[in-house]
């Protein structure tokens, strides 16, 4: 019987899927230079949180499949793994909805000063309220960087509660944006100067990371918040610390970090207008069930030598190392 290692258990649906087809460790740990024993003896790695880079994949000739429970795969080395043969699953088309409800939940958290608000009445301080701090989000304007299936999710979702939609993807065609009744900005420091809301939906990737700079803050209205539910290093968080210290941001909310799990030391934890929820955005119970089935089903067809599409390297089924490895 092969052997999967799941970095961190799943979501029910997800262990039911797999108990009985294979053998599962759980060694709570993602980074594979901690848990290198485990994934030498291998055939299909389940990563959750954490990484597993070329000096992993090289050391392990029995892995025959890396699943990624979620569309994210800035934490594998998928050169690397398409070098040695190795599909690695994806869950593409499944979690747009729930991020995009999780980047509205913040963007309307923000406007309503929530986190402060409820802080200060736990400690007794009822007088919170005359702050006056909340406004209304109809009629403001949210820039959406990043047009793919979720930003279009988090544009209509606005759209929908009297919000302006202003976006800008490098990707995109002016046409593919105007066509939803929404403004175009070619220039990303534009389209932020626009918003009272910006909120990232972008991959990371070389071009993005620490994307939103000292450079990008200098174009955020000093009224504007920033929404960040895609990855945490898009954004430049020492610059992110300035410009709250400084008072030239009016808050953030923010899904995620450069390092996770979060340090609860991590500056940001600090300010009262600032609101970081754990990476959960696609964790809701009905998208969970449909991601975590999806990665078992991925998982369980590729071990079983089958060409399993929703991949982020489909090319690998044309490299004789994959021919190698899915005979085995």
């Amino acid at each position: 019987m092969d052997t999967v290692v799941v970095s961190h258990a799943m979501y029910k649906p997800g262990m039911d899927a797999l108990e009985g087809k294979v053998n599962i460790v759980i060694p709570n740990n993602g980074d594979s230079d901690e848990i290198l024993d485990h994934l030498k003896k291998a055939d299909g790695f389940i990563l959750r949180i954490g990484k597993i880079d070329r000096k992993a994949i090289e050391a392990c000739p029995g892995l025959r499949v890396i699943t990624r429970p979620g569309v994210g795969v800035d934490n594998v080395d998928v050169k690397a793994a398409t070098e040695y043969g190795i599909p690695v699953v994806i869950c593409p088309a499944v979690n747009f909805h729930a991020v995009a409800e999780h980047s509205l939940a913040l963007i309307l958290a923000l406007s309503k000063n929530l986190k402060e608000s409820v802080d200060e009445n736990e400690r007794g301080n009822f007088s919170i309220r005359s702050k006056y701090a909340a406004t209304e989000v109809a009629g403001r304007t949210v820039s959406v960087l990043g047009f793919g299936k979720i930003g279009r999710e988090v544009a209509r979702l606005c759209s929908a509660i009297g919000m302006k939609v202003c976006a800008y993807d490098p990707l995109l065609e002016k046409e593919q944006i105007t066509e939803y009744g929404y403004e175009y900005e070619a220039d990303m420091a534009a389209a932020i100067s626009k918003g009272d809301y910006v909120t990232l939906h972008m991959p990371s990737t070389p071009e993005t990371r620490k994307m939103i700079n000292d450079g990008m803050f200098a174009a955020f209205k000093s009224t504007a918040f920033l929404v960040n539910c895609a990855r945490g290093d898009i954004v430049d968080e020492s610059a992110l610390v300035r410009v709250l210290e400084a008072g030239k941001l009016a808050g953030a909310g923010l899904d995620v970090l450069s390092a996770e799990p979060m340090d609860p030391k991590n500056p940001l934890f600090s300010f009262p207008n600032v609101i970081i929820t754990p990476h959960m955005a696609a964790q809701t119970q009905e998208t969970t069930g449909k991601t975590v089935t999806m990665a078992a089903e991925g998982t369980l067809a590729v071990l079983r030598g089958e060409e399993w599409s929703n991949i982020c390297n489909p090319e690998v089924y044309k490299t004789d190392a994959w021919k190698h490895r899915a005979m085995r």
